[in-house]
């Protein structure tokens, strides 16, 4: 069977094939997709994360006093919080489905885990929602530089990496309480170094990551002031990052710390790692390498204008050589499945819980990717050795088995599900086994949990 660029597009650059929604055309038609990966109607703000937050706690202390009602009334708040990471799996996903390319949605899932955040807890749950909306849908389609301030200064990150514990050890904060022993943290200094930007390896030293470090003091985030930079509590004088001085006299607050970003962002070893690290999310575990360059040069010549990058990456021929080269993660699988079988973004929006955390969150977590809990701060792995394990397998089995039944009232033919789904890229194998199923669900399952459909 033969396909073209379109059903490629779909398959490796999008979340796969829709009957309710023809492919993308062409090349420019992938690319000005993009466009529409931007905050929508729904997007939460650092604002109403806080607002979400002090509620919980006003509550919280009235519950103690003001009786059952004000307590139940105080837990019901909580288990709501505490439900808006279902809540963004749900929305995220319905986006997705209805996203005609979905190439912008994919990119928009590829930088969330690039700047991997982890909101624990049920007041910091928002501040997570709003990370998204404010630092990477924005960005998704512009200078990588803005991305990486966007996201490395963005309240969420600070809390994540603990840099609202990061004081300058000369600071005036630091030395009006010294008994307190406040001092430096790193963390946000050697991600922004090691995971962001240059890369494991790159060349910097220990005193880079320091000097980022005492840069980066004065950072604040809290719910009851919201986000600062504080100068009493950032390292007085000039910090050396990569060989060039930032800040010194009177500090320069944020203006020093999106200097050094930017010219981090704009090295060449940033260059090289991320657009590695773009090509083995798209293409390959194992990238050509002609790819990896030809992205790197761009990225360098533009100084990071992301969508030229992303160009090179839709036009190359390692997009088709590669083909099925790349295990789906849960999350792609999922939406893979829901746009395979018709499923509307409206039908997951209207998911009531538990029915979503069933149809959505539960399953992902059998497959071993339970939404937004990564094991570290360098997000999920990328290796399809890492998503095949048998029970991992067994999960994918088992969802592909019991989700279209409980999703559709009328099961597709499956003949017609594979090339709607596939396009003409399935398998000899498939196609010959798919119109021997016994019946309409044994056929269904058959095509999503095969290799042909797991692979993109």
């Amino acid at each position: 069977m033969s396909f073209g660029f379109p059903e490629l597009a779909a398959i490796r650059l999008g979340y796969g094939l829709s009957p309710l929604m023809p492919p993308p055309a062409d090349v420019g038609a992938v690319l000005a997709s993009v466009d529409t990966a931007g905050p929508g109607p729904e997007a939460v703000s650092t604002d109403d994360a806080r607002e979400m937050s002090l509620r919980l706690r006003e509550m919280g202390e009235a519950s103690k006093t003001a009786g059952e009602a004000a307590a139940e009334e105080y837990r019901a708040f909580g288990r709501m919080l505490s439900r808006m990471m279902l809540t963004d799996l749900q929305r995220r996903i319905a986006r997705a489905v209805d996203d005609p390319v979905g190439f912008g949605e994919r990119l928009v899932q590829f930088w969330s885990d690039h700047f991997t955040t982890r909101p624990l807890g049920a007041a910091v749950q928002p501040l997570g929602l709003a990370f998204v909306d404010e630092a990477i849908r924005p960005h998704v389609n512009g200078r990588f530089e803005d991305m990486f301030f966007a996201a490395d200064t963005h309240p969420m990150m600070l809390v994540y990496l603990n840099q609202n514990e990061s004081r300058g050890p000369n600071s005036t904060f630091a030395k009006k309480r010294k008994a307190k022993g406040f001092g430096l943290n790193e963390n946000l200094a050697r991600e922004a170094l090691e995971l962001h930007s240059m890369g494991v390896g790159a060349p910097y030293a220990q005193k880079d990551v320091r000097e980022l470090a005492e840069l980066l003091t004065g950072l604040t985030y809290s719910r009851e002031q919201g986000f600062a930079y504080r100068p009493q509590m950032a390292e007085p004088g000039a910090e050396t990052v990569l060989g060039k001085s930032y800040g010194g006299g009177k500090r320069d607050g944020l203006e020093a710390i999106r200097a050094a970003l930017t010219d981090i962002a704009r090295r060449p070893e940033t260059a090289q790692y991320v657009a590695r690290k773009l090509a083995v999310h798209f293409v390959s575990d194992d990238p050509p390498e002609d790819l990896v360059q030809a992205m790197t040069a761009v990225w360098r010549d533009s100084q990071g204008d992301l969508p030229q990058v992303y160009r090179v990456l839709v036009t190359h021929p390692a997009l088709a050589d590669t083909l099925r080269q790349k295990v789906r993660q849960p999350y792609d699988l999922l939406v893979a499945g829901f746009r395979a079988l018709g499923v509307s973004g409206a039908q997951i929006a209207g998911l009531e819980h538990p029915l979503n955390a069933r149809m959505t969150f539960d399953p992902m977590n059998g497959m071993g990717q339970p939404w937004g809990r990564q094991a570290g701060p360098d997000g999920w792995p990328e290796e399809a050795e890492a998503w095949i394990a048998p029970q991992q397998l067994a999960a994918r089995i088992n969802w592909s088995l019991s989700m279209p039944r409980r999703m559709l009232e009328q099961l597709p033919d499956p003949r017609e599900l594979m090339q709607a789904s596939l396009g003409g890229t399935q398998s000899a194998a498939l196609a010959w086994a798919v119109p021997k199923a016994e019946s309409a669900a044994e056929g269904v399952a058959l095509i999503l949990a095969s290799s042909d459909f797991n692979r993109r």
